[in-house]
């Protein structure tokens, strides 16, 4: 019986016990750098942690404005966007009639 304790202490005494407060990508550092020793579930942890303390910088967007400010290019598209909205339907346009509409369109068959 007093084997079976003294297993059990020294079992409970090399369970890795990671620093209070640490980040998950300096604990996850410190493992592979072999400076402490994670269990399966705490390196998972980590590894599932990293995205929500770390932001993920996948694309940046650079824009010039040719000697122009914000402003002056803001107040530009707000007064393309108040003018006359394109005509969708041209004189050009054939008008069909209703009753042709209505038959199926032979070349968006499939077979």
């Amino acid at each position: 019986m007093d084997d079976l304790d003294t297993v059990l202490d020294r079992i409970q005494q090399e369970e890795p016990t990671p620093p209070e407060g640490i980040m998950a990508l300096p604990l996850l550092q410190l493992a592979y750098r072999g400076k402490i020793k994670l269990t399966p579930q705490q390196a998972r942890c980590a590894i599932e942690a990293l995205p929500y303390e770390n932001p993920k910088l996948s694309a940046t967007a650079i824009a010039t404005m040719d000697g122009k400010s914000f402003a002056d290019a803001l107040e530009r598209a707000i007064n393309r966007s108040r003018g006359e909205a394109p005509m969708l339907p041209s004189p050009e346009t054939p008008q069909l009639d209703a009753s042709e509409l209505k038959k199926p369109m032979a070349r968006y068959r499939r077979f």
